[in-house]
C-alpha cells in the first residue's frame, strides 16, 4: 500500500480545479494507493512520465488534455509526495 501525501499548494490548486478534474485525480490516487506508480503505466491515458529541467526527479500525469499532476516517490517510506495539480505549465513558482 502506497501512501499519497499532498503538499499545501497541490491542496489548493487542486480546490480550484473544475470538479472532473477532481473526480479524475480521485481516481489517480487509487491507483496510486494501491499499485504506486507501476499502476500509471498500465493506464495509457494518464502518460505518466519523468520530468527534466527544474522538475529533475519529479514525474508527471496528465488527468486531461491541460492539467497534470507532478509528484515525487519517495521509496525507501514508499510515499507519493503531490508537488501539485497543474494546467500543463511545468515552471516552478516562487
Amino acid at each position: 500500500m502506497w501512501n499519497v501525501f499532498l503538499e499545501k499548494n497541490a491542496v489548493k490548486a487542486l480546490n480550484k480545479t473544475p470538479k472532473e478534474i477532481q473526480e479524475k485525480f480521485e481516481k489517480w490516487k487509487d491507483i496510486v494507493q494501491l499499485q504506486g506508480p507501476k499502476g500509471l503505466f498500465e493506464i495509457k491515458g494518464f502518460r505518466d512520465h519523468a520530468l527534466k529541467g527544474e522538475w529533475q526527479g519529479a514525474r508527471a500525469s496528465r488527468l486531461n488534455d491541460q492539467w497534470r499532476v507532478i509528484y515525487y516517490v519517495v521509496a525507501n517510506e514508499v510515499k507519493i509526495l503531490v508537488m501539485e495539480v497543474t494546467p500543463h505549465d511545468y515552471r516552478k513558482k516562487g
